[in-house]
């Protein structure tokens, strides 16, 4: 068996932690990334069991496992659990555990990520998804997003009703969403459309639409066009929403306006009309005097500043509601001058609360022409700003969840190769304090670097799903179950009663589930056969993944990682639909539709 010293000369360079252990799970060497993953110093470590790393419930996980390495039944596991630091907090790791067959006696080599950032990254996106979901829902605000490599559009049930559409009547291409916008707008909207493409800028704008019933409505648009390594456009994300109201009460102004200055009529009637419309009007209005009392204020601008009518009116402006800021004064003297001043968005503190609003301060006249005072129009944007920072913080972890994805096949290549190489490492050391066992040793480490250039390969496949396009959807997912199963030393089931033609992009989709579905079974299952089943019904296609392993609690696993929300992102961009069933031992069954398609504006990006 190697010396302790040289297991430190071979690992100690490692930036991930590295421990071996004796099959009763007692750490024989520690490395230093590992001591500084736990905040433990190396003598401390060796006189802890492996179990005392973590708590009760992902102990028992790993010691399970561990006893089924002991007993021979496998020869490595890999899982995600927690870790207790020195100072009693919680970390996560990402763990690697195999069998160093060494003679006399066998060892267990184990390798640890620190992922604990990432497992934040997962927590923080749901919380801001869930935030997302209720701000939408609150402020009649939809999201989109647009896959520039396929033209596919993708909006939010809330987003087709602010266009009069029914839930999935918008036709998914930027087309259709032409047709949608007003005659007059569309060109300006368009264009703004492609400026925003080539220079990647944060973009706003106004525009009408006509609903299917004939009635205009307006819609406010922000959108930001993320691009890729190469500098070309990747996707466009974006938030629409209904400012009708705001749009008809700023024209029923205008006409009050042109109606007050047309008239000779007395000061008193001048006042009383405008009274009138300001609390009528459905948006927030107040109407001030030229000493800044209120005359008149609108519903909504009471709801807005959470005050009754009867509190405001007859009272100075800065007595009522929270402090003026100094630039707010500066407006309203300007107004009483006779300037009409607007700020599309405005921010300020409030009872230590962030609000943004959009407002127009505009003068009123008298029947001698005099200014009498300032209307105050307001809208309280707080919700789409926030629903702004939350979808540019979800671009942006989109976009991380995205990287995750793709580097999660490069950390498995690294963990496991490296993890490979460096035992092969161990025992071509041990090769050459053993002269005489040469011939024997060799053909195992023959054997053994054949594995390792397997396992590369099959990898390999998994970075660039190439046999989809050589073989076919459902040959390419065939030879890939194949080697999978031949790899991870377990039978994939595969059966296919599939004969139409389908795009590529449906294709790609069901391969990234398929393999998502198969790495959570080897990890997760304890079993030794899953079933993959394809099925053509009725212009669907359905993709059937199932094993009778230890199955997991459904709820906590959506509430603590990507992989499930990934599945169900890229079924929902090709309009598909999936089911997971899975109860603590008894087994899981992930169960995916998707409708076939073969028209180029139909498709979208799955891979």
């Amino acid at each position: 068996m190697a010396s302790p010293q040289f297991f430190r000369d071979v690992f100690n360079a490692s930036p991930i932690g590295i421990a071996v252990e004796n099959l009763e799970g007692q750490p024989l060497f520690v490395n230093p990334a590992f001591c500084a993953f736990l905040g433990f110093t190396e003598e401390e470590l060796h006189r802890k069991h492996c179990v005392d790393f973590s708590p009760p419930e992902d102990a028992a996980k790993d010691w399970a496992l561990f006893q089924q390495l002991r007993a021979g039944s496998i020869d490595h596991y890999q899982m995600e659990k927690r870790y207790f630091r020195r100072d009693g907090s919680l970390v996560w790791g990402s763990l690697s555990i195999s069998l160093l067959k060494s003679e006399p006696s066998p060892l267990v080599i184990g390798m640890v990520e620190d992922i604990t950032a990432k497992k934040n990254a997962e927590k923080a996106l749901r919380a801001s998804e869930e935030r997302l979901r209720l701000a939408q829902q609150a402020a009649r605000i939809g999201t989109f997003e647009r896959d520039f490599r396929t033209g596919q559009l993708t909006w939010t049930s809330g987003t087709e009703g602010l266009y009069g559409l029914l839930p999935g009547g918008f036709g998914k291409g930027l087309q259709d969403f032409e047709k949608l916008i007003h005659p007059e707008d569309r060109t300006r909207i368009m264009n703004l459309i492609d400026r925003a493409k080539e220079t990647g800028e944060p973009t706003d704008a106004e525009w009408r639409v006509i609903w299917p019933d004939g009635s205009i409505h307006w819609i406010a648009g922000h959108w930001q066009v993320f691009k890729d390594e190469s500098g070309e456009p990747g996707r466009g994300v974006g938030v629409n929403m209904d400012i009708t109201d705001r749009k008809q009460t700023e024209q029923a102004l205008l006409e009050v306006n042109r109606a007050l200055e047309a008239q000779t009529a007395l000061l008193q009637s001048r006042e009383e009309l405008l009274k009138v419309f300001v609390k009528s009007v459905p948006a927030a209005v107040a109407m001030l005097d030229h000493d800044l009392r209120y005359l008149q204020v609108s519903d909504r601008w009471c709801s807005e500043n959470r005050a009754e009518a009867s509190e405001i009116l007859g009272r100075s402006r800065y007595e009522v509601g929270p402090e003026v800021p100094e630039r707010w004064k500066e407006v309203n003297r300007r107004a009483l001058e006779g300037e009409t001043l607007r700020s599309d968005e405005d921010r300020w503190e409030s009872g230590g609360i962030t609000r943004w609003a959009r407002w127009e301060v505009r003068p009123w006249r008298n029947a001698d022409g005099a200014v009498g005072g300032i209307l105050v129009l307001s809208e309280d944007i707080t919700r789409r700003k926030q629903m702004e920072d939350e979808l540019s913080g979800m671009s942006r972890k989109l976009i991380d969840a995205q990287e995750q994805e793709r580097s999660r096949i490069g950390r498995e290549l690294h963990d496991d190769i490296n993890q490979q190489l460096s035992m092969l490492a161990v025992e071509l050391e041990q090769l050459e304090n053993e002269p005489t066992d040469v011939p024997r040793r060799a053909r195992e480490l023959r054997r053994r670097t054949a594995e390792i250039s397997s396992d590369v390969q099959a990898l390999s496949h998994e970075l660039h799903s190439s046999k989809l396009e050589y073989l076919g959807v459902v040959g390419g997912i065939r030879s890939w179950c194949k080697e999978f199963g031949e790899r991870r030393k377990m039978e994939v089931d595969f059966r296919s009663d599939v004969n139409s033609f389908f795009p590529h992009e449906i294709g790609l989709t069901l391969f990234r589930v398929l393999q998502e579905g198969l790495h959570n079974a080897v990890k997760h299952s304890g079993v030794k056969r899953v079933e993959v089943q394809m099925h053509e019904h009725l212009g669907e296609i359905e993709l059937i993944i199932s094993d009778l392993g230890k199955g997991f609690d459904l709820k906590a696993v959506q509430e603590n990682g990507l992989g499930l929300t990934s599945m169900r992102e890229r079924i929902r961009l090709v309009n598909g639909t999936i089911d997971i069933q899975s109860k603590p031992m008894s087994g899981t069954t992930i169960q995916v539709c998707v409708p076939l398609r073969s028209g180029p504006e139909e498709r979208r990006a799955a891979g």
